[in-house]
């Protein structure tokens, strides 16, 4: 008789309310229309971050006839930005740059975080490091203040920056971890992990829940933070695309 195998551990579901879910799929809106209001260029129905401290823009809603205008209003022409969860047809004179495909990624009771004993805090004296760290390893958008939008951490070695994470888009009740980097002549050795493990307990500490996006391609990120916890709970697509010339006033 042949074995039989058994059969996968389910993912760990996370605990979420309606209202969880609407912060959740449209992060950046419920950052900018609350924790980080302070920092929002807009009205009610678009807002953006400094052009220095995030490239995101957000609408409350897409399906609204006015939200186009708004937009255009707020950037300028001829403005490239990243769209998150907008509709496949643009209007007239917006042009498409690029896309993408994304996972979000929610904390769930199975994630263990701890502080990191060799972690140090980064501010605005570190920034060039900040900013070389991620130029040499590409977690993604992170500009001059980007740091501002939360709590950053990093080890050092030999007085070098070799690893960091911290905090950026901050809806009401969660927050995202991002900018994890770590060196490649560092790798393998448990940093990544140890530097979420701890935003993620300070997250937790100020009675917030953590999330985390990832490029869909990046499988090993993805599969590195299941393992600490994390479950996939959504596909996203951006886009980058191009306001229309035409000055929008």
């Amino acid at each position: 008789m042949p074995p039989t195998s058994s059969p996968a551990a389910a993912a760990p579901t996370p605990r979420l309310s309606a209202r969880d879910v609407q912060v959740l799929d449209n992060p950046a809106w419920f950052s900018l229309t609350g924790p980080h209001a302070r920092f929002a260029l807009g009205d009610d129905l678009a807002r953006r971050y400094p052009g220095d401290v995030a490239p995101f823009v957000a609408v409350r809603d897409w399906n609204d006839p006015g939200v186009w205008d708004r937009l255009h209003r707020l950037v300028g022409p001829s403005a490239e930005i990243g769209l998150n969860g907008a509709p496949d047809a643009l209007p007239d004179g917006w042009e498409v740059l690029g896309g993408g495909s994304g996972v979000q990624l929610v904390e769930t009771d199975v994630l263990s975080p701890r502080p990191e004993p060799e972690a140090v805090l980064l501010g605005a004296d570190d920034v060039p490091e900040m900013l070389a760290i991620v130029e040499r390893n590409q977690p993604g958008p992170f500009l001059p203040r980007t740091h501002e939008l939360g709590r950053y951490i990093g080890i050092r070695r030999d007085g070098r920056l070799i690893a960091m994470a911290g905090e950026r888009l901050h809806p009401s009740g969660w927050t995202e971890i991002s900018a994890v980097s770590v060196d490649a002549d560092h790798r393998r050795q448990g940093l990544a992990s140890r530097l979420v493990l701890d935003v993620a307990f300070h997250i937790q500490q100020r009675g917030d829940r953590a999330l985390l996006h990832a490029a869909a391609t990046n499988v090993g990120a993805i599969a590195a933070y299941e393992r600490l916890g994390f479950v996939l709970r959504r596909h996203t697509t951006f886009a980058a695309v191009r306001t229309p010339a035409v000055d929008p006033s």
